[in-house]
């Protein structure tokens, strides 16, 4: 994520931050910091890293979630933990300040480098066995590299504070545009598609992103939560994509922007069977018609036909439309697209 954004101050009160400095001034609490600064861990990863049992690293991570310096998230049975954001300015100099270069935190992160090979090896076999289905489907339409150009392109050099890509999968979109951002987070049902994701973003040096499981229908956040939200490729695979629209809307932040990228109509039925779509695409003036009736102005409709014109191909349409209290709809760069 952005280099750029610079960390909240941090006041807190007198009695808490003794707490605070309380539990840190432990060796395995402070080892477990550092590796948090890397990236949210599961208890299991943490017990291969530090070398200790189960229930010993789950009690150090309850003084850390009480402190207030760590935060917990469950993924089916799995439980993450990752640094909570506005208390990373507390950690970072404590933490930067300690020789990694010598044990027993170089030793840590040289388990920790192992632990992500074995994700990066798990997510590249699963991948695997996907993989001849989404490049049948990636056949029939345009590039996957134009898409991810029109899609820079509708959103153009606007700051991004906080981004969401709800269905992420395998974290593609996070990938193209959580650089961009000053917070990223993806969210999916899919504990597989979250362990691909995970291993991808890793891989790509940005593990900062935060990725949570749960349902599109209804997501487990706030109300104007974040400033971009995007839903890629996900529409077709619903039973409700008005309500998943409805829900992202509420997502929206004043003034942010709600992108959807999806296929037009078509009549490629084998995509029902082979691939479990439940939708054959959407028009631009249904998906239109929902962002409408969520709150949303629309800023632009792009459409992604393919060369050929045989009619056994599929155009990609992006929808990117602006919360109602943004008072100038489009930028330079979201008119050029329109």
């Amino acid at each position: 994520m952005s280099q750029e954004s610079a960390k909240a101050t941090v006041v807190l009160p007198f009695s808490d931050a003794l707490g605070v400095l309380r539990a840190t001034a432990e060796e395995t609490r402070l080892r477990i910091l550092a590796l948090l600064m890397q990236g949210e861990l599961s208890v299991s990863d943490l017990t291969d890293i530090l070398g200790q049992s189960q229930p010993r690293i789950s009690r150090h991570l309850k003084l850390l979630v009480e402190a207030g310096l760590v935060e917990r998230h469950r993924e089916g049975a799995w439980a993450f933990f990752r640094l909570i954001e506005a208390r990373t300015g507390l950690v970072e100099p404590l933490v930067g300040g300690l020789d990694r270069s010598s044990p027993p935190l170089s030793e840590d992160r040289a388990r920790l480098e192992g632990v992500r090979a074995q994700r990066a090896d798990a997510a590249q076999s699963f991948f695997a066995r996907l993989a001849p289905k989404w490049d049948q489907l990636r056949s029939l339409h345009v590039p996957e590299a134009m898409v991810e150009a029109a899609v820079i392109d509708a959103l153009g050099s606007r700051p991004v504070r906080s981004l969401i890509d709800l269905g992420t999968g395998t974290g593609r979109m996070l990938g193209l545009l959580a650089p961009r951002a000053s917070r990223a987070t993806g969210l999916d049902s899919s504990h597989a598609m979250l362990s691909v994701a995970r291993a991808n973003l890793e891989r790509a040096g940005l593990s900062g992103v935060d990725l949570r499981q749960g349902d599109i229908h209804a997501p487990p956040f706030g109300r104007g939560s974040f400033d971009l939200v995007v839903v890629h490729q996900v529409l077709h695979y619903l039973d409700d994509p008005a309500r998943a629209l409805r829900e992202a809307a509420r997502l929206v932040a004043p003034g942010g922007r709600l992108l959807v990228v999806d296929f037009a109509p078509h009549d490629l039925e084998f995509l029902r069977e082979e691939q479990a779509h439940r939708r054959l695409g959407f028009a631009a003036e249904q998906v239109t018609g929902w962002l409408a009736d969520a709150g949303l102005g629309m800023v632009a409709t792009r459409h992604l036909a393919p060369a050929d014109e045989s009619g056994h191909q599929l155009t990609v349409t992006l929808w990117l439309a602006a919360s109602a209290a943004e008072p100038t709809l489009a930028s330079e760069a979201e008119r050029a697209v329109a």
